[in-house]
């Protein structure tokens, strides 16, 4: 049997930075790279384990965002699916057997 698809599996992943990124999201580590460093360089670490935990904060929720999830681009995208889900409203219109198309049955 021969696989003739139009379309490449990876088709999607090319259009990425690095095969892994959109634009938004390399400003995102971008950013938070950025405040990591300038917090270690400009602030003594002796203020405490809070403090630290603070410093990692940004750069570790960024992580967290552009993970990659499966069927999914990464956890970022899918909390902005989960989100227009619930915000838009849906409407649907019944189309099918049970609509009453104008036939009268026996009873009637």
């Amino acid at each position: 049997m021969q696989n003739n698809y139009l379309i490449p599996a990876n088709a999607k992943k090319s259009q990425y930075y690095l095969g892994l990124f959109t634009l938004m999201e390399l400003i995102m580590v971008g950013c938070a790279a950025l405040w990591l460093i300038l917090i270690l360089l400009f602030v003594h670490l002796s203020n405490g384990l809070l403090f630290l935990l603070l410093a990692f904060l940004p750069p570790l929720v960024v992580a967290f965002l552009v993970f990659p999830v499966p069927y999914y681009h990464n956890v970022l995208q899918l909390l902005v699916n989960i989100g227009s889900f619930y915000k838009n409203r849906r409407q649907y219109y019944w189309k099918g057997w049970s609509k009453d198309e104008g036939f009268t049955t026996a009873d009637e």
